[in-house]
C-alpha cells in the first residue's frame, strides 16, 4: 500500500465539488434541508484518529535498546505494537482520508451552489451547514493523513548513520 498523496486528495475534493455543484443546479429544490449532525460526527472521528495517530507515533518511535537522549525524562517504555495492527491502522487512515475528501467535495459543491441564494432562509442555513461540514471533513482528512504518517516504520538509527556516511563520500 502506498501512502496517500495530498495532491490526489485535493483533486478528489475539486472534482467531486464540481460534480455536486452541477447536479445541485437542477435538483436542489427537491432535497430536504441538510442535517447539522455531520459536523460533530466528523470532528469526533478526527479527534479519534488524531489521538490514535499520536499513540501509534509514540509507540513506534520508542527506542528498543533502552538508550535515551540526554534531555529525555525517565518514563516506562510503551508496549510495542503488533505489525498487523499498524497495517490496519494505516489502511484506516488511507480509507478515512479518501472518504473524508469525497465528503468535503460534496459539501464544497453544496456551498458553491448555494452561495448565490443567501437571501433566502433555507439556502442560507444549508450554506452554513455545508460550509461547517466541509471544514469538519477537511479536519478529518488532516487527522487521517496524520494517522497514516504515524504508521510509517521509523528508520533504524544505525541505517541513518550509514546513509549519511555514504552520501558524504
Amino acid at each position: 500500500m502506498k501512502p496517500s498523496r495530498p495532491l490526489f486528495l485535493v483533486a478528489l475534493v475539486v472534482v467531486i465539488a464540481m460534480i455536486t455543484w452541477a447536479v445541485l443546479r437542477s435538483a436542489y429544490l427537491s432535497l430536504p434541508p441538510l442535517p447539522w449532525t455531520a459536523v460533530p460526527t466528523l470532528l469526533l472521528l478526527a479527534l479519534g484518529e488524531a489521538s490514535t495517530g499520536l499513540n501509534v507515533l509514540r509507540r513506534l518511535r520508542r527506542r528498543p535498546d533502552g538508550r535515551r537522549r540526554p534531555d529525555e525524562r525517565r518514563r516506562p517504555s510503551p508496549k510495542p505494537l503488533e505489525p498487523m495492527a499498524v497495517a490496519r491502522l494505516a489502511a484506516l487512515g488511507k480509507a478515512s482520508a479518501h472518504s473524508a475528501a469525497v465528503i468535503a467535495g460534496i459539501f464544497a459543491g453544496f456551498a458553491a451552489s448555494l452561495a448565490s441564494s443567501l437571501d433566502k432562509p433555507t439556502p442560507r442555513q444549508d450554506f452554513f451547514v455545508s460550509g461547517g461540514t466541509f471544514l469538519a471533513a477537511a479536519v478529518l482528512v488532516a487527522a487521517a493523513f496524520f494517522l497514516e504518517y504515524a504508521c510509517r516504520v521509523p528508520k533504524d538509527p544505525d541505517e541513518e548513520e550509514r546513509n549519511r556516511g555514504a552520501s558524504r563520500a
